[in-house]
C-alpha cells in the first residue's frame, strides 16, 4: 500500500520536524544497501532517537498499512535493506547510546544504531571485546548484525553473532515493546523468543537495544600468510592448523584472481616474490613462539611460501590483502556475489563440481573465490565480462544461480552463509529450506506482523 496524502500529513504532524525526510539524496542513500541491484524508491526516511519514537512510528505505520524497511549500516549483500516500492525507511543511526560496561558480568547494553567498531573500542577500555568482527565493522551497526546473525572473520574461534547476545529490546509492528532475556546468562523458561528475532532480517520486529555478551581481549595475535598450489593443500593446511594445538582465531582463503583485482584497485603489495594460485591468512591467539616456529617449519610440502607478521603494522598489511577484496571487486568491475556454506568435509568436492560447472556452462566468466574456510563459508564472485551488457549478465547469473544452488543442495549446504536472504536469495530459499520450514516461517510472520508491514517482500511472503 502506498502512502496517501492524508497519511503523510499525519506522520509529519505527529513527529518532530527532523525525524522524517523526503530529500531526494536521503531517499536514494537510505533506500539501498551494498547490492546496488534495485533502484531505491522509498517514500520517506525516518531517523528516530529512542525506542519510544520507534514504537509510536511503527504503531502509526501499522494503522496506515505503510510498509517499513528497517535500516542499519546497509552493508548487506542480499538486498535485505532495499526499499524500492514506496516504503518508509526506518534508520536507527541516531540510536547509538552505549551504557557503561559491566566488567563483572562481562556485558554491555547498547542501542541498535551503534557501530560495531565503536562497541569494540568501548569494551577494549576494560580489557574486553565483543568478538563479532568483519571488514565492514566501521559502518555496520549492531541492529543489522543481529538481524542478519552476521558472521565474519572470527567465526571459527567465537561462533556467530547470536552466541554473543544475552538480551534484546524489540518493537513489534503494532508498536508493542518486548524485553527479552535481559543480562541473564541462564534463562531456561520456555521458548527463547529472543532467538527468533536474531537472523530474521527485520520481518518480525525491529531490534532497538541489545545486551551483548563480552569476552576478554586476546593476549596476543600472530598473523601468517601462506601461498599454496591447490585447494587440496588449502584444506590440508586447515587440518594441520586445527590439530596443531594453536588457538585458531581466523582461517581466511583467497585466490590469485582476488589479489590481481586488489592490486589493481589499491596500492598494496604482495609479500611474495612469485604469484601463487591460492593464499591463506591464518591468525592464532596467544601462541608460544617456539611452538609456532615448530609448526610453521613442519609445513614444507604443503605450502609453497609463507610469511609471519613481525609487528602490528605488518599484520594490518596482511589483513588488508583479505579485507580489501570485496571493495576491490566492486571497484574494478561488476561482481555477481554469492555467499554459500558447506560442511567443511564437502568443500573440496563442491569446489571441484563448481569449477566443472562454470568451465562447461560459462567458460567466459571470471570466477573469483574467497572466504572463511574455517567455518565452511565460501564467497563466489562472478565478474561481468567486458563485452556483455549488464542486464544480459544479470539474466544469465539468475540462470546460473539455480545450477549453483543445486550443487549446494547436493552437498547439503546453505545458499546463504552470512548475508541473509533479503530479496536476492528469496527465489532460491527452497534449495536450503523444506516446504514445511517455509510454511512455518510464513506462519511466524503472520503472528508477529499480521498486516505484513515489516520489510515486505524479504525472506518469505506474509
Amino acid at each position: 500500500m502506498s502512502l496517501t496524502t492524508e497519511g503523510r500529513e499525519r506522520l509529519l504532524r505527529e513527529f518532530p520536524g527532523d525525524l522524517l525526510s523526503d530529500a531526494p539524496e536521503d531517499l536514494r542513500d537510505y533506500g539501498r544497501d551494498w547490492t546496488r541491484v534495485v533502484d531505491p524508491a522509498p517514500c520517506l526516511v525516518a531517523r528516530p532517537r529512542s525506542t519510544e519514537e520507534v514504537s509510536r512510528l511503527l504503531s502509526l505505520c501499522n494503522e496506515l498499512r505503510l510498509p517499513v524497511v528497517p535500516s542499519g549500516g546497509r552493508t548487506g549483500l542480499a538486498g535485505g535493506a532495499m526499499a524500492a516500492h514506496g516504503e518508509l525507511v526506518l534508520s536507527l543511526e541516531r540510536m547509538r547510546r552505549m551504557d557503561p560496561v559491566d566488567v563483572l558480568g562481562a556485558t554491555v547494553r547498547v542501542q541498535a544504531g551503534t557501530v560495531t567498531e565503536a562497541v569494540h573500542a568501548h569494551a577494549a577500555e576494560h580489557g574486553l571485546t565483543w568478538p563479532v568482527d568483519f571488514a565492514s565493522k566501521g559502518s555496520s551497526q549492531v541492529g543489522g548484525n543481529l538481524a542478519t546473525n552476521a558472521g565474519g572473520v572470527n567465526v571459527v574461534r567465537y561462533g556467530l553473532t547470536r552466541q554473543w547476545v544475552l538480551g534484546l529490546e524489540v518493537v513489534l509492528a503494532t508498536g508493542q515493546v518486548l524485553e527479552l532475556g535481559g543480562a541473564l546468562e541462564k534463562n531456561n523458561t520456555g521458548i527463547d523468543l529472543r532467538q527468533l528475532f536474531i537472523g530474521s532480517e527485520g520481518i518480525l520486529g525491529v531490534i532497538t537495544e541489545a545486551t551483548l555478551k563480552l569476552t576478554r581481549l586476546p593476549e596476543r595475535l600472530d598473523v601468517l600468510l601462506f601461498a599454496l598450489g591447490s585447494l587440496s593443500d588449502v584444506l590440508r593446511l586447515f587440518r594441520e592448523a586445527r590439530t596443531s594445538g594453536l588457538v585458531l582465531s581466523a582461517y581466511e582463503f583467497f585466490t590469485d584472481l582476488c589479489v590481481a583485482r586488489l592490486l589493481r584497485h589499491r596500492r598494496l603489495r604482495s609479500p611474495f616474490a612469485e604469484e601463487h594460485p591460492f593464499y591463506v591468512l591464518v591468525e592464532v591467539e596467544g601462541a608460544d613462539a617456539q611452538h609456532l616456529e615448530r609448526w610453521t617449519s613442519s609445513l614444507f610440502g604443503i605450502v609453497c611460501d609463507g610469511v609471519l607478521a613481525q609487528h602490528a603494522s605488518q599484520a594490518r598489511e596482511l589483513w588488508e590483502l583479505r579485507e580489501g577484496i570485496s571493495e576491490s571487486l566492486s571497484s574494478t568491475g561488476l561482481p555477481h556475489k554469492n555467499d554459500v556454506a558447506l560442511p567443511i568435509a564437502s568443500l573440496e568436492a563442491f569446489c571441484t563440481d563448481l569449477t566443472e560447472l562454470f568451465a562447461r556452462r560459462y567458460p567466459d566468466w571470471e570466477v573469483v573465490l574467497f572466504g572463511h574456510i574455517g567455518d565452511g563459508n565460501l564467497h563466489i564472485n562472478v565478474m561481468k565480462p567486458d563485452g556483455l551488457d549488464k542486464e544480459a549478465f544479470l539474466a544469465r547469473t539468475k540462470e546460473a544461480d539455480h545450477e549453483l544452488f543445486a550443487l549446494v543442495q547436493k552437498h547439503r549446504g546453505s545458499i546463504s552463509a552470512e548475508h541473509g536472504i533479503g530479496i536476492l536469495k528469496k527465489p532460491y530459499l527452497g534449495y536450503t529450506r523444506s516446504p514445511e520450514e517455509l510454511r512455518l516461517m510464513r506462519a511466524l510472520k503472520g503472528v508477529f506482523d499480521p498486516h505484513g508491514i515489516l520489510n515486505p517482500g524479504k525472506v518469505v511472503d506474509a
